[in-house]
């Protein structure tokens, strides 16, 4: 049977490999013309039972050791003065020649960019059909699940708005009141240096009431920087709504630095002020979306969701990713079990194995997106961040990992350690 992917994310791209070394035909559509196409965003944290397991069981993880950064453990939770409330520093970046075993545990960084690039990569020339941009999928009337077009199952990896999940479902994403900047500092050790040891080769994550800045050390030398804002309207960003191009980087930076509404002024940290200030190139305003948290689908023969086609949530428990790599490595096991079993693959066997991976994946990818909903409002939407909420939010990091039973242990060790 054939396989259609929609997306060629590092979600489908890590589906399809997976698929690929199955020795089953896949083929996978997307709209962009290259992985180079645009902006990927800034640095991923790779977890072992995640998304690391996914690249092992793609065998990439050889590969992925190339672009691989160990020294990104090193993270800090600041006020807008950059005090820092809480900061997580990770163990010693491995020694050349470590065990296979070490390199997994330490969780390593990787661009956004440079996963996709090596996934695509991992796939036989033809298999990405660059350039297909897909209007719509449906499911056949007589039940004969799209083998009319040559494919048994139709997999929606394609992002935020999917097209492929209006074949399943009427719901839409819904405005999370996060509205974000994508800005970038090059070669920072030269433009930049004292920004830059202050990141540590890590991030800063610096925050106010409605308000959220970091800056994230890249694989290639620059700083990512995000600037996170509340909004209550999802179209914030047009000129409008806002009184300016919120495209072009100077007068964002205007909007940012200057004036007595300045969202990052005098009172801001210098280090802060000059991160933006030094910003070159890039500058792309979004409007940051989510699934309802619980969100399912009536299951339909044929077609099947995974990463943000199915539970796109905002960015701030860092997840999105590893949670979309496991639903990839999960639906792969899946369906390779079930065309493998004797007697050959029936139409049966496939929806069966399809129907197992949505049960398995909904209650798993809810309790992430139900973190990092309760994240951005705490982060967002209270007053005196991060002093105030700085031991509520390591604690749901902790209780979305642990049984219910002990979360009331989690609270009373987190409040210690953080009150006492």
């Amino acid at each position: 049977p054939k396989i259609a992917i929609i997306g060629a994310g590092p979600v489908g791209c890590t589906l399809a490999r997976l698929l690929h070394l199955a020795s089953l035909p896949v083929t996978v559509f997307e709209a962009e013309a290259s992985p180079n196409y645009r902006s990927q965003g800034g640095t991923l944290d790779l977890h072992t039972s995640t998304g690391l397991a996914a690249l092992k069981a793609a065998e990439l993880f050889k590969t992925f050791l190339s672009h691989a950064r160990y020294d990104g453990h090193h993270i800090q939770f600041t006020d807008r003065r950059l005090k820092s409330y809480l900061t997580l520093v990770g163990p010693a970046v491995p020694k050349e020649g470590a065990p296979r075993s070490k390199l997994e545990e330490q969780r390593p960084e990787i661009d956004r960019s440079d996963l996709r690039r090596l996934l695509a990569e991992s796939l036989p020339e033809g298999v990405i059909r660059w350039g297909w941009k897909v209007e719509s999928v449906t499911p056949s009337e007589d039940g004969d699940p799209l083998e009319t077009k040559g494919f048994a199952l139709v997999v929606g990896a394609d992002g935020a708005f999917s097209r492929t999940r209006t074949a399943v479902s009427g719901e839409k994403p819904v405005f999370s009141r996060v509205g974000l900047w994508e800005l970038s500092v090059p070669d920072a050790e030269r433009t930049a240096p004292e920004v830059k040891a202050a990141v540590k080769g890590g991030s800063i994550f610096a925050h106010a009431k409605g308000r959220r800045i970091s800056v994230q050390q890249m694989g290639d030398g620059s700083l990512s920087v995000g600037v996170v804002q509340a909004q209550e309207d999802e179209d914030w960003a047009r000129r409008e709504k806002c009184g300016y191009d919120a495209g072009d980087l100077e007068a964002v930076k205007d909007r940012l630095l200057e004036g007595e509404g300045a969202l990052f002024g005098e009172d801001w940290h210098p280090l802060v002020r000059e991160a933006l200030r030094k910003c070159e190139g890039r500058c792309i305003p979004r409007s940051l979306w989510q699934m309802p948290v619980g969100f399912r689908w009536e299951h339909c023969e044929g077609i099947t969701l995974v990463g943000d086609a199915a539970h796109v949530m905002t960015p701030f428990a860092g997840e999105g990713v590893n949670v979309g790599m496991n639903d990839a490595m999960n639906l792969a096991k899946e369906v390779v079990q079930a065309l493998r079993k004797e007697g050959g693959w029936t139409r049966e066997a496939l929806d069966a194995a399809v129907r197992d991976y949505e049960l398995e994946m909904w209650p798993r990818s809810e309790k992430v997106a139900r973190l990092s909903d309760e994240l951005a409002k705490l982060y967002m939407f209270e007053p005196n961040t991060p002093e105030s909420i700085i031991a509520r939010t390591t604690a749901l990091h902790v209780k979305v990992a642990v049984p219910r039973v002990v979360h009331p242990l989690v609270d009373a060790a987190v409040h210690g350690v953080f009150f006492f």
